[in-house]
């Protein structure tokens, strides 16, 4: 396994969300447009086998429980050839059983949706302001500061974030990486910007 921070010049505070239209584990299709009710958007990248992705499914959880106006939506972008815990059967039975309750838990088979976002770990979270049906990019950076999948956190950094924004002020804190294990690309299909 492979730990690393998620750092990425692909996206910057301002930045319009790259569109998207993806399978949803709950049988619906899923795009931007899907979410443009709410005023703040969650995109985290995450999966179903990284230990890391594991121990924040309760806090997104969490969030998507606790804020109307924030839409939490997770992406696997993972090659479930290589890593069968992250197919799409398996998403299917982790949102069946309750386990991921997020607004939509979505399947990018293509891997084209992480690359445009410049995701390079699960969970690598993005938090976008709904700017008149455009979502742009608010926050880049880590849920909470607990360091390692088993670590309690002391700060739920992002929960703060959600509130700043949703209560109409910008977010000025300096962006702190996520920590987690590397996407998994298939092979020959590592973005440009992929320099490890």
């Amino acid at each position: 396994m492979v730990s690393l921070d998620s750092e990425s010049d692909v996206l910057q505070r301002g930045d319009a969300a790259p569109p998207f239209e993806l399978a949803g584990a709950d049988g619906e299709q899923y795009s931007l447009e899907s979410f443009t009710d709410a005023e703040a958007l969650l995109v985290v990248f995450t999966c179903n086998h990284c230990p890391y992705a594991k121990a924040k499914i309760p806090e997104l959880n969490r969030l998507a429980e606790a804020y109307d106006d924030l839409a939490v939506v997770g992406i696997n972008a993972n090659d479930p050839e290589e890593y069968p815990d992250d197919s799409f059967e398996r998403m299917r039975e982790l949102v069946a059983d309750g386990t991921v309750d997020y607004d939509a838990y979505l399947f990018d088979q293509g891997q084209s949706v992480a690359a445009a976002y410049g995701a390079r770990c699960t969970p690598d979270p993005f938090l976008f302001r709904n700017d008149d049906d455009t979502f742009r990019l608010a926050y880049h950076g880590r849920l909470d500061d607990a360091p390692n999948p088993d670590d309690e956190p002391s700060e739920r950094e992002m929960a703060a974030h959600v509130e700043t924004l949703l209560a109409g002020e910008e977010i000025t804190a300096a962006e702190k990486p996520s920590r987690g294990c590397s996407i998994k690309w298939r092979e020959g299909s590592e973005p440009e910007y992929w320099d490890l």
